[in-house]
């Protein structure tokens, strides 16, 4: 009997044992599934991620390109518009704050007072460079130059009428009782029409005609009339280039070569900074004969203070014809004083 149930423990135990070798297997593979499902799920979140962001990036793409196809939509018709004259005023001309609005400025110039400054008004005292100064190639001048307007932009085309008046003087300050060497006198009539493009203002055209003379009678007398054609092209707020062609009507034996020396017409070149405090301009006047026979004038000026139009101001001339008078004789002089200049830019 003893030895019965010492062979029935003995049975259990190996039964048991070999249960248990059964259920470790199990637990291994229960363990291994559980990882498998794991490491899935992570995979397919990730590719769920990743299917989101190329989602997300190609509604972005497509937002952009809808965005992009739009706005050519509308620029097109625009683009369509735009002529050829269009596109070279747009390449020449560049943006202004000051000119940006045509209307306004012209509305501005209407309400000024009619009657104002015309060309610079300065004095300034000098001699002749590259030689020894002495009280006869030494000298001041001055200038007085006023306009008056006699309508506003209410004529055909917008155009106004107005009177000009200049006067220009050489004194021999350095020699005895201060004589003046030459009076220049220039009074004028005429009419000026502003240029406007895409509400753009682009300059000013004029048509004048000039009287001008020294005053004087016999050997000393100079006189001739011009009608002249007039533009100024302002590119932006800082650069403009003016343009003047005359057909000279010449009076007297005595005035008979004048063209040869004071000119068919001039380019001028004018720049001024921020604010106006630094203005320069270069002039050159073409003279009958050779290409390059030219007079040319260059003046700097600073100004003095911000809330005037006073400024500093140095000149040089090289050339003929600076006075009626001596309109053959060839200068080279350089001259220092103050000028009153324009609130727009200089006018030649």
């Amino acid at each position: 009997m003893k030895k019965l149930g010492l062979i029935f423990i003995a049975y259990i135990i190996i039964c048991s044992s070999g249960l248990a070798q059964q259920a470790k297997p199990t637990e291994n593979r229960e363990k291994k599934d559980s990882t498998t499902i794991y490491q899935d799920s992570i995979r397919i979140l990730s590719k769920t991620l990743l299917l989101e962001a190329q989602a997300s990036k190609l509604y972005k793409d497509s937002l952009i390109s809808l965005q992009d196809s739009i706005t050519k939509l509308k620029i097109m018709p625009h683009q369509a518009n735009i002529t050829p004259v269009k596109k070279i005023i747009g390449s020449m001309f560049g943006e202004s704050m000051k000119l940006g609005n045509a209307d306004s400025l012209i509305n501005e110039f209407d309400s000024r007072p009619s009657f104002g400054i015309f060309r610079d008004n300065y004095i300034v005292v000098g001699t002749e460079m590259f030689k020894k100064a002495t009280k006869y190639n030494s000298d001041a001048k001055f200038q007085v130059s006023i306009r008056q307007r006699l309508t506003n932009s209410v004529l055909p085309f917008k155009t106004h009428l107005y009177l000009t008046y200049t006067q220009k003087a050489f004194w021999d300050i350095f020699q005895d009782s201060f004589p003046f060497r030459d009076l220049n006198f220039n009074p004028g009539i005429g009419i000026g029409k502003p240029l406007i493009a895409n509400n753009r203002f682009l300059g000013m055209v004029t048509l004048e005609v000039e009287h001008e003379s020294n005053g004087k009678d016999g050997d000393a007398s100079r006189s001739w009339n011009k009608i002249t054609f007039g533009s100024m092209l302002t590119f932006n707020d800082k650069w403009a280039l003016q343009a003047k062609a005359w057909i000279p009507l010449v009076d007297g034996e005595n005035n008979k070569h004048l063209t040869s020396y004071s000119g068919l017409g001039l380019v001028a070149l004018n720049y001024m900074s921020s604010k106006s405090k630094y203005n320069a301009n270069i002039v050159v006047t073409k003279r009958a004969g050779a290409f390059f026979d030219s007079n040319i004038l260059v003046n700097f000026s600073i100004r003095l203070f911000s809330d005037d139009n006073q400024y500093l101001f140095a000149e040089y001339y090289n050339g003929f014809g600076e006075s009626m008078l001596d309109y053959k004789q060839y200068r080279q002089r350089i001259r220092f004083g103050i000028v009153i200049r324009p609130n727009f830019f200089s006018v030649f």
